[in-house]
């Protein structure tokens, strides 16, 4: 009897040990996967900036417990000659949403966006230099406690994150590539 009831212990062993882990990911494209110029940002001033400016899908699971809203953040850390660029800010994000529809960043919606670099308040697609080769764009879905509607539209990165402090509960990233 004392070995069943080890060997029914352990057996279930798995069924706990591994936790569902908070995870963000496109049918558009990989983890560190190369994205279609579509994904590109389109600025008539800039040459290799001749994309669609249409915004990939992204879904996500497994969020931690608390979440009341989500912030997604986009940008290249390598953008503005290393010293990086935020292409986009979207926060209010509403905790019973899991993905966004290809596109549908683009248009806006029911939720905030905050101030990018470019000084607009949207997304403004990937737009690496000419010449410059790859350049890794960062998709980061942070889970926060806040309510939905509790922060004010046209934040700017560094104040975002500084409302942001101590109400992170967790966060997941993808990685998408563009080049020339």
């Amino acid at each position: 009897m004392k070995k069943l009831i080890t060997v029914l212990c352990l057996s279930s062993l798995p069924l706990f040990a591994h936790a569902s882990t908070f995870s963000l990911k496109s049918a558009d494209f990989a983890d560190n996967g190369v994205m279609k110029k579509a994904f590109g940002g389109n600025d008539k001033s800039n040459l290799a900036c001749s994309g669609e400016n249409l915004s990939p899908s992204l879904n996500w699971a497994n969020p931690p417990v608390g979440t009341q809203s989500y912030v997604l953040l986009l940008s290249d850390p390598a953008g503005a000659k290393g010293l990086g660029v935020t292409h986009m800010l979207a926060y209010n994000i509403d905790a019973t949403r899991n993905k966004f529809q290809q596109g549908e960043l683009s248009k806006g919606g029911d939720f905030s966006y905050g101030t990018n670099t470019p000084g607009t308040q949207n997304y403004y697609g990937p737009c690496p230099p000419a010449g410059a080769g790859y350049h890794h764009y960062n998709f980061v879905l942070v889970a926060t406690d806040l309510a939905k509607g509790s922060l004010p539209a046209g934040l700017s990165h560094t104040e975002l994150v500084a409302k942001l402090k101590g109400h992170a509960l967790g966060s997941a990233s993808l990685v998408g590539r563009l080049g020339n």
